[in-house]
């Protein structure tokens, strides 16, 4: 128990010093910038600290239970030697954990609005509604089939800056012919899908996966899944558009 506690406040310590430079360039800007007084400063400092301790437990979260899970994961598929089941896990917790992801969610949300406004598809809840989630769907099909692509490359050794520059020439070559409305949700999207709960995960499945094989440096293969993992949804919403 001790221990715990003192790992919780030497987090709680690092997330305040995280923060600090945040809440300094508020306040320099607020009083010799704009030159007002900060409202509500009681509100402020309470809301600072909610922020901090929701930090220090989203950190200590990823430590004990979300890294473990996943490294465990991968290495109990290694073992077992099938490919296959190795290869739905990675699509299933790529699939899984981006349709949860809340930056998603949110961004969906406020696409489908923007696309009702103007014109892009009806301007009801249904037809709204029905964009969103086709969008978050769509995202979370591209991550689901990165990592499936990145274990792939860790099992084979195949070079990651092949896949990389291949993918990002399809991107380029689909660009010019892509709906414009649809571009740049479809650039921001890598963005989104690498977020709180996707990144943790799908770097623990590569770490832990290029640990449990022979003749694989988790330092120099264990990395790259979130490369794909930014790279696909970009490709992918591009086709959405086509679709919609």
């Amino acid at each position: 128990m001790p221990i715990r506690h003192n790992r919780f406040s030497k987090q709680f310590f690092r997330s305040m010093l995280d923060l600090l430079p945040v809440l300094i360039v508020v306040v320099i800007f607020q009083l010799l910038i704009i030159r007002q007084p900060i409202p509500d400063v009681g509100r402020l400092l309470a809301g600072m600290f909610f922020v901090v301790v929701g930090l220090t437990l989203f950190i200590q979260g990823l430590e004990q239970s979300l890294f473990p899970i996943g490294e465990s994961m991968a290495y109990a598929f290694a073992r077992k030697g099938s490919l296959f089941w190795l290869l739905v896990f990675a699509f299933c917790l790529g699939f899984g954990t981006t349709i949860a992801e809340p930056a998603l969610v949110a961004v969906a949300d406020e696409a489908a609005n923007m696309a009702g406004q103007g014109d892009i598809i009806e301007n009801s809840v249904d037809a709204k509604s029905h964009y969103a989630l086709g969008l978050r769907v769509t995202i979370a099909l591209s991550v689901g089939f990165a990592l499936i692509l990145g274990v792939l490359r860790i099992i084979k050794g195949w070079p990651l800056h092949y896949l990389i520059i291949g993918g990002y020439g399809c991107v380029i070559a689909m660009t010019p012919f892509a709906p414009a409305e649809i571009v740049g949700l479809a650039f921001d999207s890598g963005g989104i899908t690498t977020s709180t709960i996707t990144v943790p995960l799908v770097t623990a499945l590569g770490v832990g996966l290029a640990s449990s094989i022979k003749g694989r440096n988790p330092m120099l293969d264990g990395f790259g899944l979130i490369a794909f993992a930014s790279l696909t949804p970009i490709i992918f919403v591009m086709v959405y558009g086509f679709t919609v």
